[in-house]
């Protein structure tokens, strides 16, 4: 999924003459911090709401001191990359420019999260497991065939690695809600399993608990 495909038109960018009071009520109003700033069809900043509170503002936002280069990415950029965007700047809305750089619109980081909540990858009911390995001794092949050898897939993966460690975190979702066998599998191949979660009985665990608090209420 690229960058082109996740664009909201809802929200419409500034242009220089707003004023930082303008831009306030945008930003509440659609729950953001940011936005850009587009001058005769041309990115030119992307103003947050700390540059404003920190100037003046009923002033313009083009009398704002702003990055020269604004962050931005491209149509056809994916969709990690528009969050690597997100992180590092630490964004709410990422503008999309095309090569020329003439402003197409922009991805807030409520789409991007309604894009991988609706995914396979975490609406599909299965299991979480987490795993620690030595930096050497990481292999998602190897992980993906002990998986498989008990008749699941892995749906997703994450690596989480640590500052001045040679560990690594490894963290998957498999498609299935039985995984006692795969467990032991890992274990016999020396896996350290930090955890694991069946997605149905964290739901029906938190399904329990919600309805002893209703039945408390209404005690």
């Amino acid at each position: 999924m690229t960058a082109e495909s996740l664009i909201s038109d809802a929200i419409v960018p500034l242009n220089p003459a707003d004023t930082g009071e303008e831009a306030l009520g945008v930003m509440n109003e659609f729950y953001i911090r940011h936005l850009p700033v587009v001058e005769e069809g041309e990115l030119k900043a992307v103003v947050s709401e700390d540059d404003i509170l920190d100037a003046d503002a009923l002033q313009p936002v083009s009398s704002y001191r702003l990055p020269v280069q604004p962050p931005s990415v491209f149509p056809d950029d994916h969709l990690y990359d528009v969050m690597r965007i997100l992180t590092e700047y630490k964004l709410t809305v990422v503008p999309v420019i095309n090569r020329e750089g003439t402003y197409i619109g922009m991805i807030t980081n409520e789409d991007l999260l309604r894009i991988f909540g609706e995914s396979s990858t975490f609406s599909s009911q299965g299991s979480i497991v987490v795993l620690e390995v030595l930096r050497q001794d990481y292999s998602l092949s190897e992980i993906s065939r002990i998986v498989e050898s008990e008749g699941a897939i892995i749906l997703s993966s994450f690596v989480r690695s640590f500052e001045g460690s040679n560990r690594l975190e490894v963290t998957i979702k498999v498609n299935s809600q039985s995984i006692a066998a795969t467990l032991a599998t890992f274990e016999r191949y020396n896996y350290v399993v930090q955890a694991s979660y069946n997605e149905k009985q964290l739901s029906d665990s938190l399904r329990e608990r919600f309805d002893s608090l209703m039945n408390y209420l209404e005690v």
